[in-house]
């Protein structure tokens, strides 16, 4: 295969992984039974995963492995490295991580296998890649939403391979960053079983009126990427890999796509942008294979679009079955061929003699020796009919040799059991070079305890050791809501939302939450695109001036920014930065953050025994399900490049407050019930968490106070009541599966 591009496929099953293959792919992304993405997929047990290894390895494909969901505590330590074993031992390509707890762990237990960083880690720009790179990773798989011009950055900023998106669906939050599934019925994006309600209508509501209903509110549904048109574009911006997305596909379709990109790939690495073309006939099998109301070329050229959204129900599509009846003939039923040479030597009273190689792979198989032929000889055309023999194998000959005295005899059965055995140590000689070995240079047997305490106790969360020692934080979005706050006594730091003030008003505001006596941190944007890295750069110098105590960031790019520019400044990351494991947490801190925030996915158990001592806990927030480079105002009534709060209602009545962030062109999907841990409040402070943080983030003047009235006796030792109507625990009593 040509490995000046890769062209990656789904395989979400072994058959659709063997068509992807026979259709052109250079490698596939598989899950096995646990860690994946894609939890209800028909993902293969170990022995069929381990088989399948050994069948990309023989064709020289590669297989890499998604464990790029996020990690509980007990399974990091009990179930992770003996489930990645026997994959290791076998020869496995690299592992697609979204965890940085994974992402220890293998680093540590299996040296030597590349990791490939998931969308699901929202990379999203040079800074984060560059650190990927500085501690081992060998490939960055981008964000959907990133333009060619932010891919070249990257390129520009490391080493790293670049794997892109390339055709299926496009979630319509930033990948990783989703929890609409996982709060509004408790099957986790971060656990491979979103439930997928952006595809369902919405209402959208400016106050009480209705915009656009229910018949075209598909507002959440993006049509299905497809960019076979600019694929020379993509390849010249710096993406190396060609991902084509669809695990829950039918080989059909993974097979038809892949045969069209393979296509069109191998013609521009060939001919050149200059002659690049794609067909009408060729258009029209991927637009029948699938699509929802069309295709989209994604955020590739534009940061969002209209055009990119469905609005209404896709019709239910008739399938081309005269398209899946070629495809399943020429990729599904029939095996891929490799072709090898191959040569026999038979003759009297020497040993049987069969030679086959395989592209830079050869065996040499001997038999018992021939004997002299007492009646009838073995001819040529005897040995051939025997050595042809190998349909049901993955081997086609290229050339064969047959040298033979034509006085021999040899039994024709031996010499068939021979054939075999001589393809079947042409097939380990092929992936033999593979395998790896544990205990001498990876799988290490160490105890989780072991590893957190060899030189890294200084990283280690510290307990609070009584009541009074929790300390209260909380954020403001609005100028009310930083009013309430700076009132309140008992409230220790304050985050003051960045997209509040800028110069002599923020450097203001942060002056009076300094004189009362508080902390003042700055809330970074959820998202920092190459659009905003500018406009910040100009206000570092006004954040200096502040005298800021430190700083929030939701997002791995803000992160390695803010150690760039401000290499001395606290940093504290925020739920999106996920620590659902003491691996993670100390990942994170080697990474840099000075401060992480308790998972909000976890229940009360679970965070119990991944042990949440020295960490922030949100008590109370309507809570963000989707970071969103799209806009409602912009796909509904047009860009209106000002703050203004809609709502989504949904067909059970409940409406989810939406906010747009012009400066940085995202909208933000919260939960309409917020979050509120006060009727649990005994069990919360057994955690022993160092600060309890309440977010404000929708709120007005009236709410903000009532909420901190409430939150107040619990600061003060007193028994709190909150009115169960408005609230919900969240993941508290269910976490997710």
């Amino acid at each position: 295969m040509n490995r000046k591009a890769e062209l990656l496929a789904p395989a979400g099953s072994y058959e659709t992984m063997m068509a992807a293959f026979h259709a052109g792919a250079d490698a596939v992304y598989i899950g096995g039974q646990a860690f994946g993405a894609r939890a209800y997929a028909d993902n293969p047990d170990e022995e069929m995963l381990r088989k399948a290894i050994r069948y990309a390895h023989l064709h020289g494909r590669q297989l890499y492995l998604t464990v790029n969901t996020l990690v509980k505590q007990e399974e990091l330590d009990q179930k992770l490295v003996a489930y990645l074993k026997p994959y290791y031992e076998e020869g496995l390509d690299a592992v697609i991580v979204q965890d940085p707890g994974v992402l220890h762990v293998i680093r540590d237990q299996f040296p030597g296998l590349p990791i490939h960083a998931s969308t699901q880690m929202t990379m999203s720009g040079p800074h984060s890649a560059a650190h990927l790179e500085s501690i081992g990773v060998s490939r960055i798989v981008t964000p959907r939403e990133l333009s060619l011009e932010e891919i070249r950055e990257i390129r520009k900023s490391c080493s790293l391979e670049i794997e892109s998106f390339v055709h299926g669906a496009l979630c319509y939050c930033y990948s990783g960053q989703c929890l609409f599934s996982s709060i509004a019925g408790g099957r986790s994006g971060n656990r491979g079983r979103c439930a997928q309600p952006c595809r369902l209508p919405y209402q959208l509501m400016k106050g009480e009126a209705v915009t656009v209903p229910e018949s075209l509110g598909y507002l959440l549904s993006p049509k299905d990427l497809n960019t076979i048109a600019i694929l020379p574009k993509l390849l010249e911006a710096g993406v190396y890999s060609l991902k084509i997305e669809g695990r829950m596909k039918k080989p059909e379709y993974t097979s038809g796509v892949v045969s069209i990109y393979r296509k069109y790939l191998d013609h521009y690495l060939e001919h050149g942008a200059e002659n690049y073309r794609v067909s009408r006939e060729d258009e029209q099998i991927l637009f029948d294979l699938f699509n929802r109301k069309g295709f989209t070329d994604g955020y590739y050229l534009r940061h969002n679009a209209k055009s990119m959204i469905t609005f209404e129900k896709p019709n239910l599509r008739r399938e081309n079955e005269e398209l899946n009846r070629s495809l399943r003939d020429r990729y599904i039923d029939n095996n891929l061929k490799e072709n090898i040479k191959g040569k026999v030597k038979i003759f009297a009273g020497e040993p049987v003699i069969i030679e086959t190689a395989l592209r830079e792979f050869t065996s040499r198989s001997i038999g018992e020796e021939v004997m002299a032929a007492q009646n009838r000889p073995l001819t040529k055309e005897d040995i051939r009919r025997s050595m042809e023999k190998i349909r049901d194998t993955d081997f086609q000959w290229e050339s064969l040799t047959i040298e033979t005295d034509g006085t021999s005899f040899y039994p024709v059965g031996r010499l068939n059991e021979l054939r075999r055995q001589a393809l079947l140590d042409l097939e380990e000689a092929a992936v033999s070079g593979f395998y790896r070995r544990t205990g001498e240079s990876g799988g290490k047997e160490e105890t989780q305890e072991k590893r957190l305490t060899e030189g890294k106790e200084e990283n280690l969360p510290k307990p609070v050791s009584s009541e009074t020692d929790l300390r209260w934080s909380a954020s403001a979005e609005s100028r009310e809501q930083l009013d309430c706050l700076i009132s309140c006594s008992w409230i220790d730091r304050i985050y003051l939302d960045s997209h509040m003030a800028v110069g002599q008003k923020l450097e203001e505001c942060v002056k009076q939450v300094k004189k009362a006596g508080k902390e003042c941190f700055l809330m970074l944007p959820k998202m920092i695109r190459r659009e905003k890295e500018a406009e910040l750069k100009t206000q570092l110098e006004s954040w200096k001036r502040a005298g800021f105590d430190g700083y929030l960031t939701a997002s791995a790019e803000g992160l390695f920014w803010l150690r760039k520019h401000l290499s001395d400044a606290v940093i504290a990351g925020d739920h999106s930065l996920y620590c659902w494991s003491r691996e993670a947490e100390l990942e994170w801190k080697e990474w840099g953050l000075d401060e992480v925030t308790a998972p909000v996915e976890l229940n009360g158990a679970e965070l119990k025994r991944r042990g949440i001592a020295g960490m922030e806990l949100i008590v109370y927030g309507h809570l963000p399900m989707m970071i969103s480079a799209q806009c409602l105002h912009r796909s509904s009534s047009g860009c209106i490049r000002k703050q203004e709060d809609l709502r989504l209602k949904d067909r059970l009545g409940n409406c989810f407050p939406v906010r747009n962030y012009c400066s940085e062109c995202y909208n933000i999907i919260y939960n309409n019930n917020p979050l509120s841990l006060l009727d649990v409040w005994d069990r919360v402070r057994s955690l022993q968490p160092r600060m309890a943080r309440i977010s404000f983030t929708v709120e007005d003047r009236a709410q903000t106070m009532e909420v901190l009235s409430l939150f107040e006796q619990a600061a003060k030792g007193s028994r709190p009541v909150s009115n169960r109507k408005q609230y919900t625990r969240g993941h508290w009593n269910r976490g997710v599966e």
